[in-house]
């Protein structure tokens, strides 16, 4: 059991920079709390204790703000961050080394009895705000990206963002890391926590935008100078071949343009 702890605990430090010591982690990380108290809750409903393991998880929830209900399957070095609204059904199964961020649901869709919840294989981040609907499976080092919606399986590697949750990015068999992380930058998807290092979304977007306008400036000069060398009357009105800003656009871009004080 004390292995167990370490080894989450050691789980922490790998996922989250803010963990200072193993105290700190111990003491005031709530999915952490929660768990542990669910591998009790677990081991009781496994014994025909259902009634004192619902207790106990509920007690849970209002200690740590997150409900796993005591049958669902959790697999080793599982971490929970932040925590609060993350919920956890009764049939869901969750894989090694998994992560889930806060507000995360792993619901169902039907009210029957039976297998009505997701699966998670190993290695599956879940963004924050997301909900996993249904008995489907989401394959190993899939990332689900923040408020996404899903409810249908998603392959192995796969990214999925948006409402109704669609796969924008999917690793080919064998494909490196860098090669997914380049894609992402590419297309300007940055999900929360699935990665490190990667820059601000909305800056992305618009440094790809500037790298766009400025192809297109340079395919224009080259355009103009070649059209200057072949010559013709056309050709003598071109002037310059340089894209610059006009006089009226230079200045609202300048210092000399701007408010020297803004007011509500």
């Amino acid at each position: 059991m004390f292995e167990r702890i370490k080894e989450d605990i050691r789980s922490v430090f790998s996922r989250d920079p803010a963990a200072r010591n193993a105290f700190e982690v111990l003491t005031t990380y709530p999915g952490l709390h929660a768990v542990m108290m669910h591998r009790l809750n677990h081991w009781l409903w496994g014994r025909g204790l259902c009634w004192l393991a619902r207790l106990s998880s509920t007690l849970t929830r209002w200690l740590t703000g997150i409900e796993i209900h005591p049958a669902a399957r959790i697999g080793r070095r599982f971490f929970i961050d932040h925590g609060m609204g993350v919920v956890v059904g009764e049939t869901a199964e969750i894989g090694d080394d998994c992560t889930l961020y806060h507000g995360v649901t792993l619901g169902g869709t039907a009210w029957h009895k039976g297998k009505r919840h997701p699966t998670l294989a190993s290695n599956v981040v879940v963004g924050a705000g997301a909900k996993v609907l249904g008995p489907i499976t989401i394959g190993q080092g899939a990332r689900i990206g923040s408020n996404a919606v899903v409810v249908k399986d998603v392959p192995d590697g796969a990214t999925v963002v948006g409402i109704p949750g669609h796969i924008v990015q999917q690793a080919a068999e064998g494909g490196p890391v860098e090669h997914r992380q380049a894609i992402s930058r590419k297309i300007g998807f940055d999900a929360y926590g699935v990665t490190r290092g990667m820059e601000d979304p909305v800056a992305t977007a618009i440094n790809l935008m500037l790298d766009h306008i400025h192809a297109m400036d340079t395919r224009m000069e080259d355009m103009c100078r070649i059209l200057k060398e072949v010559g013709g009357e056309e050709a003598a009105r071109l002037g310059d071949c340089r894209v610059e800003p006009s006089g009226k656009e230079a200045e609202q871009a300048g210092h000399e343009g701007l408010p020297s004080k803004i007011v509500d």
